[in-house]
Order: structure tokens, then C-alpha cells, then sequence
């Protein structure tokens, strides 16, 4: 029991049964989920509670707060029959009701015919040694407030001498609210079984908890998230509200690290948590981890300034010079090319990037090829950004040719290693291998590729491109989606490819899950240079098509026109094709 006259139900544990002697609510019905009637004292169909009336008229319900009946200042309670205490006094002076002759509203009227709103209303506009206008003043509408937020002061009174104001900083926070608070501060671990889980969550606010419970719910139904899986997700909740010793306070991410190791959804609780706006997200991200590593052997007037580089380059810069932010897989490869030169400099005796000279930087930069390019590009980074900030007084990488990295040129790949994938018993396989050799698609293409973007037997593409879809593309995307619906009959995610994990989500699936599925070498790239070459040498190099067809530009499409003429294409692409350690 939880409450008088409430029991909660067996299935769900968090709403209360549907009527007395019951043992489910109305949502984990046996043959339902039923709806649940309205209340036959007032008609709600929002607020069912137990035993046919809502919150609002069972006696052990807890409706919150709503609008006063009078003035429709927000805040008013059930205990006060629904009245601010303003208006409870109005109407013990005022017991006239009929229709304001201001905004003709119908409430309680004062000797004038005035309603309170209006009332207070004037009382905003009205400058001092004014009469009031009430018209005036109500002619654009009325400003509503807060209920109970009004003194009334006795100016017939003398005023009292003004007190010396308390020093609040000087207060030990201990003192200041009577909590207990936390002696040691000792990590969680759930994933014990010696006691009951399920347990915790009896600590939990019933009030928040209750409101955390519909939200859970709508938020479910809404990815087509299974009765048990919003069990799960509601249980998990409970469990961090029950641990907080202020309810109410927004809930860290390294709090709900507690619940892993059980059977509770991680990801799914802290997706709710973010949607509720109660989460606040104090992990470290991994790139984070991974640059603090790299600094460790630096002295710290050089790991200060590469911090400063590595701030900008990671959230940009919004004064002066502006940036923006750059990949984390950008900045992991200009910093590991950059950290042989910077060791050498310190075992230089250098402590800092203000000592670098262009000497330095020569002496540094290997002889030729892509090491060099490498290491220069990622030096020219740190340099530019740090001498564009004023960290640095001069940039030593300026006017240092390093050359110039050709791109590499593309290969075909064998057609047994397409034809194995495109007949693959998986369904998720083949349709995708069929869209990228068909239709050289990219990889954002596939993974953004929604249900209603095939239709009329074509492709249609945010730009306003159509495309039309070849036969064996279509029949592979037709087995697919048969095999999407068998698996995931409910989700609700709008997405084309969805796996176990996005089909109780509505984002796409992630980078590695299309590699994976392909499992050619090169991956989408291979697969598209592949379909690209072949039809440089079905036009015999026509840049022109190429650049109308796939969509890139003249610099890209000239890679795959002078291909044509490479002799020793297919040896290249032999060696690149075959496995390793062969």
C-alpha cells in the first residue's frame, strides 16, 4: 500500500491498481492495455485514478497544482477547493458572480463589477498620484501570475527599524538546511545479487517518480519500446531518484553508471534522463582521455599551450579568429603526427612552442614522402591556431614547402568478393552492397536513407534528386524490409536500415554497423571507387558524365579518368585484394 485506498500494480509497480481488490492497472490489463474510463464525479479522462474518480476528486489522489478558479493565477491547491488564498478572501467579500464588464469573463465581482484580474491588472499600469484605468489598462490582454506571491502590507503602521542583514556567506553549509550529509562518498555497485533491485526503488519520490513514470511512457511508445523494456527503464529511475538526497536535482551520467552490470537498460535510462532535461552528462569524452595521455611526458609550459590548441580545434572559436570545431578523428591523427616532433624538442631541453624555430622545424620534418606531409600538416595546425590566439610570438611552419601528397588511385575490386556479398544470406547485407554497387552511394547516404525515400521504384535524396532504382536493388531492398518487419514489427524508427539497437530509437545506425555489414576491404569507399572506374572506362574517361552522375567535382572525377590509362591497374588492385600474411 501507498496511500490510503491505493495499491500499486503488480506488473508495472509504479501506477495504482484499476479498481479496489484489483491487481492491475489499466495499462498492464491482462487482455488490454483497456482505456481507462472517465471520472464519474467530474469527467476527466486524463487523471484516472482508482476507484473511478481521477486525482482530482479521490481523496488520496495528488493532482498538483492548478489554475485558480478566480483570477487563474497558477498555483492553486485541492485544499483550498481549487482557490488562491487572494481569492478566498475575495470571495468571502464578494459573493456576487456574474460577467465582468472589463473582460466580460464570468468570476466573482467586486462592488464595481470588477473581476480580480482586472483588478490587478490595472493596478500594473497605474503610476503613481493616477487614477485607475480599467479599460486602459485590460484594453491588450491580461499578464497572469503566480498564486500567493502578493504582500499586503499595514502602512498604518509605523515602520520598523530595518534589521541588520545576516552575513549568509558566513554560514558553514551545514547549518544551512537540516539534511545529513555524506561522510564518505562510496561508489554503487548493483550488479550484486544480494539484495533485491526492485527494492531501491521504493526510495524514490513518489511525486517525481510518478511524473519521471508518464514520461517513461510516452517516450516509449513513441520508439515502440515493449511493456517490459519501459518496465525496465522506469525501475532504473526509480533506483537514481531513491539515491538522491535532494530529489528533484538533475541526475549525473557517472550516477547511472550504477545500473550497469543489471538487466536495466543504461543507454535507454539516460536517454529518457536527456529528453527530461534532468540529465547532466559529466563523462569524459574519448578523445579527452586520449590527448591527456599523449601530454604526460611534456613539460607544462608546452602541455598548456597544446591544451589551448586542442580546446579550439576541438569546440572552435566564436570571437576572433573565428573557427569551427574539427573532428575527433582529425585531431587524434594531427596529434599523433605531431608528437615525435614534439618529444624530440623537449629532449632538446625545449619547454615550451615559443622557442621553436624554423631550424627546428627543418631539422625536425622527415626527408620526403607522407611522413613529412604528415608531420607538417599537423605542425602547420598547432602553429596557425596558436599564433592566430597570440600564444605564440611567430608561426616557424610559414613559408616551408613540405610538398604535396598525391592521392592514391582507385582499384577495382575483384567481382567474386560483389557477387558473394551480393547474395549474402544475410538481407542487410545484400541490400546494401546492391545500393552502393548499383548506385555508388556514400556512407551517409545509406545510413540516412528512410522508409519513404524508396518509392515509385526510385531513390529520392534531400537535394531533390531521383533516382531510379535497377531490378535486383529493388528485389534485394524488398527482401530487406519483409525481414525488418519480422524482427521489428513495432519500432517506430523512420530510418530504412535499423539494427538491435536503433530499432528502439529513432537515430540511424552508427559508421561501424555499415562497415561491418559489408565486409569487402575498402568498404563503402572500394565499393563506390569500383562502381565510379568502371563507368571511367565504359565512357572512356568522360569527365563530364562522371561529374553529372555521381555528383563530384572535376578534381575527383580527373582521379578516375586518368585510371583508364593505368597498365598495371589490376595488379595493383591484386595485391590490394589479397588477404594479409599472404
Amino acid at each position: 500500500m501507498s496511500g490510503r485506498g491505493k495499491t500499486l500494480c503488480i506488473a508495472c509497480g509504479a501506477q495504482p491498481t484499476a479498481f479496489p481488490r484489483v491487481k492491475h492497472c489499466f495499462g498492464c490489463w491482462p487482455t488490454g492495455p483497456v482505456t481507462a474510463p472517465p471520472c464519474y464525479q467530474c469527467g476527466s479522462r486524463t487523471q484516472y485514478f482508482v476507484g473511478g474518480l481521477c486525482h482530482r476528486c479521490h481523496r488520496d489522489g495528488h493532482p498538483g497544482v492548478d489554475s485558480c478558479r478566480n483570477c487563474l493565477a497558477w498555483g492553486a491547491k485541492r485544499l483550498n477547493t481549487w482557490y488562491c488564498m487572494g481569492c478566498r478572501s475575495w470571495i468571502r467579500k464578494y459573493t456576487t458572480v456574474a460577467d465582468c464588464v472589463v473582460c466580460t469573463r464570468r468570476s466573482h465581482l467586486d462592488d464595481a463589477s470588477v473581476c480580480k484580474l482586472c483588478r490587478k491588472q490595472a493596478s500594473y499600469y497605474r503610476r503613481p498620484h493616477e487614477l485607475v484605468d480599467l479599460i486602459a489598462a485590460n484594453r491588450h490582454g491580461q499578464q497572469l501570475f503566480l498564486a500567493d506571491m502578493f504582500i499586503q502590507r499595514d502602512r498604518t503602521q509605523p515602520a520598523n527599524e530595518p534589521a541588520a542583514r545576516p552575513v549568509i556567506e558566513a554560514i558553514p553549509p551545514a547549518a544551512r538546511g537540516a539534511r545529513q550529509l555524506l561522510l564518505l562518498e562510496m561508489p554503487r555497485d548493483l550488479s550484486r545479487r544480494g539484495y533485491s533491485i526492485a527494492g531501491l526503488a521504493e526510495r524514490a519520490n513518489e511525486t517525481i517518480a510518478a511524473e519521471l513514470d508518464q514520461i517513461v511512457g510516452d517516450f516509449g511508445r513513441a520508439r515502440g519500446w515493449r511493456r517490459d523494456l519501459i518496465w525496465e527503464v522506469r525501475l532504473g529511475i526509480r533506483i537514481l531518484i531513491g539515491f538522491q538526497e535532494q530529489p528533484g536535482d538533475p541526475i549525473t551520467a557517472s550516477d547511472v553508471t550504477a545500473l550497469t552490470g543489471t538487466e536495466i537498460p543504461v543507454n535507454r535510462v539516460l536517454a529518457v534522463l536527456d529528453h527530461a532535461g534532468l540529465l547532466v552528462d559529466d563523462r569524459t569524452q574519448a578523445i579527452d582521455r586520449f590527448f591527456d595521455r599523449q601530454l604526460t611526458e611534456l613539460p607544462e609550459p608546452m602541455r598548456s599551450e597544446l591544451s589551448r590548441w586542442f580546446t579550439i580545434m576541438r569546440d572552435g572559436s566564436a570571437t576572433a579568429p573565428r573557427s569551427r570545431p574539427r573532428s575527433s578523428i582529425t585531431i587524434e591523427i594531427y596529434t599523433r603526427a605531431a608528437l615525435p616532433a614534439l618529444r624530440e624538442w623537449v629532449r632538446g631541453d625545449h619547454t615550451s612552442l615559443r622557442e621553436i624555430s624554423r631550424d627546428d622545424i627543418r631539422v625536425i620534418l622527415p626527408p620526403a614522402g607522407p611522413p613529412r606531409f604528415a608531420m607538417a600538416q599537423a605542425l602547420r595546425s598547432i602553429f596557425t591556431i596558436l599564433k592566430a590566439h597570440k600564444v605564440v610570438f611567430t608561426n616557424p611552419m610559414a613559408h616551408i614547402k613540405t610538398g604535396y601528397q598525391p592521392p592514391k588511385p582507385p582499384l577495382p575490386l575483384i567481382p567474386e568478393l560483389l557477387r558473394a556479398a551480393l547474395d549474402s544470406p544475410d538481407p542487410a547485407r545484400a541490400a546494401v552492397v546492391a545500393l552502393v554497387a548499383y548506385h555508388a552511394l556514400h556512407h551517409h547516404q545509406i545510413r540516412d536513407l528512410k522508409l519513404t525515400d524508396i518509392r515509385d521504384g526510385r531513390v529520392h535524396f534531400d537535394d531533390g534528386r531521383a533516382v531510379p532504382l535497377a531490378q535486383p536493388v529493388l528485389d534485394r531492398i524488398n527482401t530487406y524490409i519483409d525481414y525488418r518487419n519480422r524482427h521489428w514489427p513495432r519500432t517506430a524508427n523512420p530510418h530504412l536500415f535499423i539494427n538491435s539497437r536503433s530499432a528502439a530509437a529513432l537515430n540511424p545506425p552508427g559508421y561501424r554497423w555499415v562497415h561491418l555489414k559489408l565486409d569487402i576491404p575498402g568498404g563503402v569507399t572500394a565499393i563506390r571507387a569500383d562502381r565510379i572506374l568502371d563507368e571511367a572506362e565504359a565512357t572512356g574517361g568522360d569527365i563530364r558524365r562522371i561529374t553529372a552522375m555521381f555528383q563530384m567535382s572535376v578534381t575527383a572525377a580527373e582521379r578516375y579518368a586518368y585510371a583508364v590509362d593505368d597498365t598495371d591497374l589490376i595488379n595493383k588492385a591484386n595485391r590490394r585484394n589479397q588477404p594479409r600474411g599472404t
